[in-house]
């Protein structure tokens, strides 16, 4: 035991390049998504990692081996990076008994399950900004009525982009607040507790909403919701003057205080990597095996599968006169397809149909609407949460897919 702690350096640097070489390409995929949010947490958690009195092998641990339970079951690449990097923090701890709160916070926040979970509320919250918006400028402006995120004004129709949900800049405000958060504690020679830094991130949060809530607001007063220059410049403004100026300010009264720990060493640190290295190579070696695709079975057999073509090895494609369907894996989301290409997605709803309920959601492109309704599906019944139905994958191994039905609106 003694000559593993005496060389954990390079015992955690080999560990990490064998890692790295293993999950070569899911680590290029997980970087190509968020390549600068990354590098900068990683190097924000080297710069501002401290001693700290807590012993965080133990939730650590927890926190990969939930991960890679949920990568081993349901082969999930971007959990699986996620995991990797929670396993380098864990490394990093028990090499230099070091660690940053805030970096890890930021490590989270660029995870693509970050990304997956605000993509999945982003026409919710969208739809909620645009009502607080409408319900602000109404007795201003003459508003005929809103639609989503469609507001009518003189008979004329003005959309509220994606981009005005401003996820880029939520975590940029975040990443800023990082890095003032991070040179304060270097300036100060002290640190901030773990209820400071959430506070500071909660009013981040409530920052960022209150930006893109002048953003929007701003952009139906100049009736500038088209992407152009001053589009791009009401944006930054807006961010820099509602979430930015206001951090720099409300920062002053958050002062570190806590000292600099001398930690002793644990003698159980070396059996915490141990535990982790094995994880993450079992899961590993699982997560490169190929599925099979097994979207089509037990499908409906009111779906003509002898009329429909494969688009990829996660979707199949069938084409009626009257309706567009899509036979798609769960890790699909129809709203981030249709938004990629090129419909704006006006309004997102549940509804009923066949007493069962399903999302249903209003777009166009080319001044063309649009109803698509769409659900998971599992043993002939309908689901419409995402979480509800990886957890029958997860722990029933059931066959899940989603059904995605769009058809013209018939004016």
């Amino acid at each position: 035991m003694n000559y593993l702690l005496q060389h954990k350096k390079a015992i955690g640097i080999i560990i990490c390049c064998c890692l790295l070489a293993i999950n070569y390409n899911i680590i290029l995929i997980g970087l190509d998504s968020n390549l600068f949010g990354i590098i900068f947490s990683i190097a924000l958690f080297f710069i501002g990692g401290r001693k700290t009195s807590f012993n965080l092998n133990y939730p650590l641990l927890a926190m990969i081996f939930i991960l890679e339970f949920i990568s081993y079951r349901l082969h999930t690449k971007s959990v699986h990076f996620l995991a990797l990097a929670l396993f380098i923090c864990l490394l990093y701890y028990n090499i230099t008994q070091k660690f940053s709160f805030i970096a890890f916070i930021c490590i989270l926040l660029f995870s693509s399950i970050f990304n997956t979970f605000f993509e999945y509320l982003t026409t919710e919250i969208k739809q909620s900004l645009c009502y607080y918006v409408y319900v602000t400028l109404k007795d201003f402006v003459p508003i005929n009525k809103i639609e989503g995120v469609n507001f009518y004004i003189n008979n004329a129709k003005i959309t509220i982009d994606t981009a005005c949900m401003g996820l880029s800049m939520f975590k940029t405000g975040l990443l800023s607040g990082a890095f003032v958060l991070t040179l304060e504690e270097k300036k100060q020679q002290k640190y901030f507790n773990i209820l400071q830094i959430l506070l500071f991130c909660c009013i981040l949060i409530v920052l960022n909403i209150i930006s893109n809530y002048f953003r929007i607001i701003t952009l139906i007063l100049f009736d500038c919701t088209e992407e152009n220059i001053l589009h791009h410049s009401i944006g930054i403004l807006c961010f820099i003057f509602y979430q930015i100026i206001p951090m720099l300010f409300l920062v002053r009264f958050f002062k570190p205080k806590k000292e600099e720990i001398q930690k002793t060493t644990s003698q159980y640190q070396m059996l915490f990597t141990f535990i982790g290295t094995i994880l993450l190579f079992v899961t590993s070696l699982e997560i490169k095996k190929e599925q099979p695709s097994n979207i089509l079975e037990n499908l409906n057999p009111k779906y003509y599968t002898q009329k429909g073509v494969w688009v990829n090895k996660e979707v199949f494609k069938i084409t009626t006169p009257e309706k567009l369907i899509y036979i798609k894996t769960v890790s699909h989301n129809p709203l981030i397809c249709w938004t990629g290409t090129g419909y704006k997605i006006i309004k997102s709803e549940k509804v009923r149909k066949e007493n069962e309920k399903i999302w249903r959601v209003k777009m166009e492109k080319n001044n063309i609407q649009y109803y698509s309704y769409w659900w998971y599906e599992c043993n002939k019944k309908k689901y419409t949460s995402i979480v509800e139905v990886l957890l029958i994958k997860l722990f029933q191994n059931k066959p899940v897919l989603l059904i995605n039905e769009t058809e013209t609106i018939k004016i």
